[in-house]
């Protein structure tokens, strides 16, 4: 599926987070879940580095908020806008928590799993299918990675 404008926004939204992971010295990932109608009901960002936690990426840390905020673990009517494509654990949770479209700005050649490496949230194997956009402001993504890691090399 092509991105929209919305789904723009949508990423405007996620990469105000992902800076916010700078804060405590965290890849600069950013989520956002949104309601159909671009209503902001989660944000997220990558707080491994501030709470140890192996799982915390931006995509969780959302999703489990959204979850709170809504009262339901079944997110279907909503969209998740992430900064960088999903790795596994994190394209497995979207498709448990059922969210209806997935926005992300830049490929993860080396981790991602929604068609880098892998394909996840597609598998036809798997009870749910959420729709894609891929590369929605992949540029601005990417640049905000590849100049956090240009400062650790």
């Amino acid at each position: 599926m092509s991105p929209s404008v919305a789904d723009a926004d949508a990423m405007a939204v996620a990469l105000a987070d992902a800076r916010t992971a700078l804060d405590h010295h965290d890849v600069p990932i950013g989520a956002a879940v949104l309601a159909l109608d671009g209503t902001v009901i989660a944000t997220g960002h990558n707080e491994r580095e501030l709470h140890n936690d192996p799982t915390a990426h931006a995509e969780m840390v959302a999703i489990r908020s959204a979850a709170a905020a809504l009262g339901s673990w079944r997110l279907d009517d909503c969209v998740l806008a992430v900064t960088l494509e999903p790795c596994t654990m994190c394209a497995g949770a979207l498709v448990l928590a059922r969210i209806g479209r997935l926005v992300f700005g830049a490929w993860d050649p080396k981790a991602g799993a929604v068609g880098s490496l892998w394909d996840v949230v597609r598998d036809r194997r798997l009870n749910h299918r959420p729709e894609v956009a891929a590369g929605v402001r992949e540029g601005e993504c990417a640049a905000l990675l590849r100049d956090f890691f240009a400062t650790r090399r």
